[in-house]
């Protein structure tokens, strides 16, 4: 599972919902001529999106790493700290 805690996860899958809303009014502006200006408005605003996602399901990560090490080592992904560390690097 990508977030164990639901509340996390209710909040990651709301920032994804988001981002493809936005994503889709990014196409339509686009498929209707719209004004570049506006068009790069909105795909920083998907990006945000996106990205603020992706740093929630890396803190959630890291917060179960540090609570039980253990644990999450031996999880199905089985992230260390390391790779903590890249995926975060990776949003960056």
């Amino acid at each position: 599972m990508v977030v164990n805690d639901p509340d996390a996860q209710r909040r990651v899958l709301n920032r994804l919902k988001r981002a493809r809303g936005q994503l889709d009014a990014v196409i339509a502006s686009v498929e209707q001529g719209g004004r570049c200006r506006d068009v790069v408005t909105q795909l920083s605003a998907v990006s945000s999106a996106l990205d603020r996602a992706g740093f929630a399901i890396i803190a959630t990560a890291m917060k179960d790493c540090v609570a039980d090490p253990e644990q999450a080592a031996a999880d199905e992904d089985g992230l260390t700290t390391a790779e903590l560390e890249k995926l975060f690097l990776s949003l960056a």
